[in-house]
């Protein structure tokens, strides 16, 4: 089975994220969750490409200054996703309504530590917030419940 290719960006703005909760897909794994926007490559699309692709399907917004942040590998069972994580400081345009969910402005440390996330979203989030290096960041599911993570090679988790 092969693997999934994804983005995630974290658009930054004022000490806050541009957060997604996700509530009006059907059978979405990260229903009711909080994350960034972002979605799959498509044929032949580099991870640059598709993270201004699928921010501006998402959220209206036009990228113009963004970073790779890290390649977080995510499996549970035979499923696995490597993801391009991003962050964003500059946009042009103006929010729309998505429709995967609700968009809003959320201050970094309510984002951190009072949304319902993934639990492997917490780690990287917080390297984020920490300005760490480009890393590579390992998470490992159990039903939905983290059960390892390994950062640049070391076992956090």
């Amino acid at each position: 089975m092969g693997a999934e290719l994804t983005t995630l960006c974290y658009i930054e703005k004022n000490g806050k994220y541009l957060m997604l909760h996700r509530t009006k897909k059907k059978n979405d794994p990260s229903h009711d969750l909080w994350i960034g926007p972002g979605g799959h490559l498509e044929n032949c699309e580099s991870p640059d490409e598709c993270v201004v692709r699928e921010v501006k399907e998402e959220t209206g917004l036009t990228l113009t200054t963004f970073r790779l942040r890290g390649i977080v590998s995510f499996s549970e069972g035979d499923w696995c996703e490597y993801m391009f994580l991003y962050s964003a400081y500059e946009f042009e345009g103006e929010l729309i309504e998505c429709s995967e969910g609700e968009l809003l402005w959320v201050d970094k440390d309510k984002a951190l530590n009072e949304l319902p996330l993934w639990e492997g979203d917490k780690i990287f989030l917080r390297l984020m917030q920490q300005d760490h290096p480009c890393f590579s960041l390992k998470l490992r599911y159990e039903h939905k419940k983290l059960i390892s993570a390994i950062l640049d090679g070391k076992t956090i988790l």
